[in-house]
């Protein structure tokens, strides 16, 4: 007996638990704008796995399932991986997601600060994935910082639509992020305009309170999430072996024109609103803030949210991660 299959018969086995412990950090770094699910998995060593995993959801599979090889079809997207690691996302999505819908509704400015902090941070970290910086790799950056200064400028993401097509659209989107190395998927969430609602669904999954439309829009943002995840791998694996200095240039000038977005200091337009999902926030220029002890505090919050992503690439090395990735 090999040792491969004496792992197969004991479950859980420690590696089993050892990916339901990955899982769970990636779930937890999902949940935070600004802090990357698919960094951590380069981090942790499991990215190529992943995207391998993911992208094998084809036509082979469907061949296995169709003739019952059941056995063939679970080596082939190895589900003995992604099981246990799915398991761990899960938990990791459920522990934080409450906090941050509290943290939202309460302290806005000084969680925005933090998401500022971080997805600011993780700028920095996604341009380090760039190998190499021609003008292409300068143009696709700023092209991508004014396309994301337009998009989250549209009157329409500050108050979005409540249907369920759009509910499947920000899943779609949102997962496909989440296996992007540098960009969080709660980040696009965000920009979308539906982070706030999502968190709180998952908080109220928390006090067993959930009603027939948050399972209807939990069910349909799955969808989303499944058939992004499906479409989205193999052409994710394509680009990063072929482009990776061009995606992860275009990533990066998404990200910082995004952080028109996310500035910490808004004023609430509508306050006889009180849902706050249907609220309206306006950007306070720089020029208007008024400098006191609260604009110090989130200032200190942003530099510290910003130095612990700095801490968490210190844990490992993304871009040997990458490279090895990119050269499969």
């Amino acid at each position: 007996m090999t040792k491969d299959d004496a792992a197969t018969k004991k479950i859980p086995s420690t590696e089993d638990l050892a990916q339901l412990g990955r899982g769970v950090l990636m779930g937890g770094a999902d949940v935070i704008p600004g802090v990357s699910g698919g960094t951590v998995a380069l981090i942790l060593g499991i990215y190529e796995r992943l995207i391998s995993a993911v992208s094998h959801v084809d036509a082979t599979l469907l061949t296995f399932v169709s003739q019952r090889k059941f056995r063939d079809a679970a080596k082939h997207i190895d589900l003995r991986f992604i099981i246990p690691l799915g398991m761990g996302i899960l938990v990791g999505i459920v522990l934080l997601g409450s906090v941050m819908h509290t943290l939202l509704e309460d302290y806005r400015q000084y969680t925005m600060a933090a998401f500022f902090g971080m997805i600011g941070a993780s700028c920095f970290l996604v341009a380090k994935l760039v190998t190499r910086w021609r003008a292409l790799e300068y143009g696709l950056l700023a092209g991508g910082a004014v396309f994301a200064v337009w998009l989250v400028s549209q009157p329409a993401l500050a108050n979005p639509p409540d249907h369920l097509w759009y509910i499947f659209l920000c899943g779609a989107i949102a997962i496909c992020a989440m296996i992007l190395p540098g960009i969080s998927g709660s980040f696009i969430l965000l920009i979308l305009g539906k982070y706030h609602e999502i968190t709180g669904i998952i908080k109220a999954v928390i006090k067993l309170k959930l009603t027939i439309e948050s399972i209807l829009l939990v069910l349909t943002f799955a969808c989303g999430c499944l058939v992004g995840l499906i479409s989205f791998a193999k052409l994710l694996r394509w680009l990063l072996a072929n482009y990776a200095a061009q995606t992860m240039s275009l990533l990066c000038g998404f990200m910082i024109g995004s952080l028109y977005k996310i500035w910490p200091f808004q004023v609430d337009t509508t306050p006889e609103v009180e849902e706050f999902k249907h609220k309206v926030f306006e950007i306070v220029p720089f020029s208007k803030i008024e400098i006191n002890g609260d604009f110090a505090l989130t200032i200190l919050v942003a530099i510290v949210a910003a130095v612990l992503v700095f801490g968490l690439e210190h844990l490992g090395s993304p871009k040997q991660a990458l490279e090895e990735v990119t050269s499969e």
